[in-house]
């Protein structure tokens, strides 16, 4: 039983890895008995001084974790060369660092090892590992190190000097050895590990002291194991000391590759001292390596020639320039243009800049093209050779205005020149090109764009948006001049139009005003009605291409043309006016020039553009298409009369251009009872006693509050008091109303309820009896509350109309009311009346309850 438990043990230890993202509570493991968990199995092994070794093959396979990268090293702060010419570079230059200084981040450290053959002139020395194979009469393979003594001692044979002598020269005396005392055995040598040796490294470093290093190590090897050279250290001085005298080592041959390579060779006892760094000069600008070199030691001056070698050369192979800033004998800066033959002194900058940044013999092409093109003027010389293969254009351009952006050689200030693109792809209007010329294009998006909102908003004097650069301008242009874009303030705003701006007027802020002040304004009854910029003059066929042409509804008989007819030597240009016959669509024919206005009207249709809905209890109700002039009666003979069972009196009749004004007049009353309960709170602040505030001044805000939310969530019918009898509109022809698009007439069955409403006991519908007054109906419902105004109850008739309800004794009134009417009883209004609230409360109550009732009969009768 112990074993089961250690092996089940065991598998839990070794499958830890694997159950580090388990469920906390493991499921039991087969085969322990009941109450034993892995916790007191632990504890065991614990206390028995841990688990036996586990086989390799029973250890389950544990899935590799991935390998976060390491985090990039911070970057090295600048050092005293660096910070010193750092502050000297123009705005928006890269910081420039010491050349040289990062090779050592990237060398191993240790020095490279015996990986292959070593050349016939190593040098071998004590530590060194000889392998030799002997083959012939002799076969074996021996493996010896040189001793200290520099012997090198093999089997069978005296021992040989080996120390100080080239790997060749042990070759050779071995050979002559084996063939006067070995004869007929051939002898193969090699290194099997090569010695370490020590090399003190100091001064300018990172990790100063003594390097172990293999015998084939360089000052490079060395100079990385001690962590490199620091920026405050010099590349070309550096010193050698050892059993062979002393050397200087100029790094800058290795790490250029410009001139002889240096002795790099290092023996066991050399110390390599490292000297602060020497004089510098830095070269910045257009160099394939721009840095801070550092001069030759004891030189004091470096030709500018070789600096640039240093650098890289320049990287244009003509036209540039060198600036040279220096230090006078005053400590001051200044700055020379100088050949390159000039010398460089210690703390110079030479800036390598382009003598002339133009551009000579280009041409662009962009816009509503499929890619732009940067052009060489040699190839394209010539407008039509720049943009005569139709393939590079996109789909749907607009070819009557194109423009030609020239830069003025003398100014340098950009003209927008406009040309045809139609003409030009016909092989017509060739312009030569000068160099800088780009060539724009713009499609039908962009023309949309200038008819948007956003173009005619501008043009009405709003602010433009922040983000058009060519709104902008146009609004300064605008505001400057408003003549000059008279010929396209006609046309309104047409909300439809693509609001964001395009691209090509980014790029070009200048393009719109110019394709606005040559404009076209196609207005009236064409599909797309808007501005279309004209480069030429053009046939209205052109423009209707663009515009989807006349509407099947366009009078061709009276097309109006505004033409300003421009008189040379007059100071003011009379404005014209022709009416066009194009019944015969020949619109080629008529031409129109930029700045014109075409027009085209729409003929006169007897029928209005709308319809109007009967509703409720007609023969044949529906929605009727009217003509223009047609009356009520005459659509209630058109749907066939009215049933038995109509109730012309109770008719609801509602308009759009009624229940608009309503509802901003519900909307106008509670801004002004808002506005008036400030003001009334404000001044009872004022004057009010400290401590006492007044409970009726809070009732009657927290009521207006409530009355002015009332006011807001009502709902307007536009309702009008209209006559609906056929009968009656027949005697009387002055009350048959005029009909417009949109109207509904609604006309119910006759009703038997009176409702009574507003400050009642028991508010509700009651049924109608014949003969009775509303103070019946008000007593029948329960009476009055305590604070309702009975004085100003009033009652709204079927038709719409109100009239006092005449409960008082003073506005008693005998009349009966009819089937359908309302009953309103409002509250007492003396808080409001008291601070001057309300003017006329009971007219606002009686307009709610007047859309109320129409709303409800219009939900009731067209289900």
């Amino acid at each position: 039983m112990a074993v089961r438990l250690a092996l089940a043990a065991l598998a839990i230890v070794v499958a830890a890895p694997c159950l580090a993202q388990a469920p906390l509570t493991p499921p039991p493991l087969p085969g322990l008995p009941p109450g034993v968990t892995p916790e007191a199995i632990q504890r065991m092994l614990d206390a028995a001084g841990g688990p036996p070794p586990a086989r390799a093959e029973a250890a389950p396979a544990v899935p590799p974790r991935a390998v976060e990268p390491a985090p990039p090293p911070a970057p090295e702060p600048e050092s005293p060369a660096e910070a010193f010419y750092a502050p000297r570079l123009p705005s928006g230059t890269s910081p420039l660092r010491q050349f040289g200084y990062d090779t050592f981040a990237g060398l191993p450290v240790g020095g490279p090892g015996a990986v292959a053959a070593l050349p016939p002139g190593y040098l071998l020395g004590p530590d060194d590992e000889i392998v030799v194979t002997l083959r012939g009469r002799v076969a074996r393979n021996i493996t010896a190190r040189i001793d200290r003594d520099g012997r090198l001692t093999l089997p069978d044979l005296a021992p040989i000097p080996a120390a100080g002598r080239s790997l060749g020269q042990l070759r050779a005396e071995l050979d002559a050895r084996l063939a006067r005392e070995l004869p007929g055995t051939e002898a193969f040598v090699a290194v099997g590990a090569v010695r370490q040796v020590q090399v003190f490294v100091g001064g300018e470093v990172v990790r100063p002291g003594f390097q172990a290093l293999t015998s084939l190590a360089s000052v490079l090897d060395a100079l990385a194991a001690a962590g490199g050279v620091k920026r405050t250290g010099s590349l070309r001085a550096i010193r050698i000391d050892g059993p062979g005298g002393t050397r200087r080592v100029d790094l800058y041959g290795v790490l250029s590759g410009r001139g002889e390579a240096p002795d790099l060779s290092l023996t066991a006892g050399d110390r390599i001292v490292v000297p602060p760094l020497g004089g510098t000069v830095a070269i910045a600008g257009e160099v394939g390596r721009p840095a801070i070199y550092e001069l030759p030691p004891e030189v004091p001056v470096l030709p500018l020639r070789e600096a640039l070698a240093l650098a890289g050369d320049t990287l244009r192979p003509q036209g540039v320039r060198f600036l040279l800033q220096q230090f006078d004998a005053a400590g001051r800066s200044s700055f020379a243009e100088i050949a390159p033959d000039r010398a460089l002194r210690r703390g110079d900058l030479v800036m390598v800049l382009p003598s002339l940044q133009a551009l000579v013999g280009q041409v662009r092409l962009s816009g509503h093209v499929l890619l732009p093109q940067l052009r060489s003027r040699g190839a394209a010389p010539t407008l039509r050779r720049l943009v005569g293969d139709p393939r590079q254009i996109r789909p749907d351009p607009y070819l009557r205005f194109a423009a030609l952006i020239r830069v003025d050689p003398a100014t340098r200030l950009k003209r927008v020149q406009p040309f045809d693109l139609g003409r030009l792809l016909a092989g017509q209007g060739d312009v030569p090109l000068a160099d800088e010329d780009e060539v724009v294009l713009l499609g039908r998006a962009e023309i949309a764009w200038l008819s948007g909102p956003a173009v005619q908003r501008v043009l009405r004097g709003e602010a433009p948006p922040e983000d058009c650069p060519a709104l902008a301008q146009l609004a300064v242009l605008a505001a400057g001049s408003p003549e000059r874009f008279a010929n396209v303030t006609g046309l309104g705003v047409i909300e439809a139009g693509p609001a964001r701006c395009p691209e090509v007027f980014v790029e070009h802020p200048d393009l719109a005003a110019a394709a606005l002040e040559t404009a076209v304004l196609l207005t009236g009854e064409v599909r797309r009605p808007g501005i279309y910029p004209l480069a030429a003059e053009a046939t209205l066929a052109d423009l209707l291409a663009v515009a989807g042409g006349p509407t099947d509804t366009a009078d061709l008989r009276n097309v109006e043309l505004t033409r300003v007819v421009r008189i040379e030597g007059a100071s003011a240009a009379p404005v014209e006016r022709f009416l066009l016959d194009i019944e015969s669509r020949n619109f080629a024919a008529v031409r129109v020039a930029p700045r014109d206005a075409v027009r085209f009207a729409r003929v006169f249709i007897d029928r209005d553009t709308g319809p109007v809905r009967l509703a409720g209890e007609f023969v044949r109700p529906g929605v009727y298409d009217i003509r223009r002039g047609e009356r009520l009666s005459d659509l209630i003979q058109r749907a066939g009369g009215l049933t038995r069972e109509a109730y012309p009196f109770g008719a609801v009749f509602t308009r759009e251009s009624v229940r608009v004004r309503q509802q901003e007049g519900f909307e106008r009353a509670a801004r002004e009872l808002e506005t008036s309960l400030l003001q009334v709170a404000a001044g009872r602040a004022v004057s009010a006693p400290a401590g006492r505030p007044s409970v009726d001044l809070g009732d009657a805000i927290r009521a207006g509050r409530e009355l002015a939310a009332s006011l807001r969530e009502a709902r307007a019918a536009g309702r009008m008091v209209v006559e609906a009898n056929p009968a009656v509109l027949a005697a009387r022809p002055e009350l048959d109303l005029l009909l417009e698009p949109g109207d509904l007439l609604v006309v119910p069955k006759r009703p038997n309820d009176v409702s009574v409403v507003g400050a009642v006991l028991n508010p509700g519908a009651l049924q109608f009896r014949s003969g009775q007054r509303a103070g019946d109906y008000l007593r029948a419902a329960g009476g009055a509350q305590r604070f309702a105004d009975t004085s100003r109850a009033f009652v709204v008739l079927p038709n719409g109309q109100t009239q006092p309800a005449g409960l008082s004794s003073w506005n008693f009134s005998p009349e009966p009311i009819p089937p359908g009417s309302m009953v309103v009883v409002p509250q007492d209004p003396s808080p409001f009346e008291t601070w001057g609230f309300i003017r006329d409360l009971t007219q606002l109550l009686s307009q709610i309850s007047i859309s109320a009732a129409a709303l409800a009969v219009i939900a009731r009768e067209t289900r």
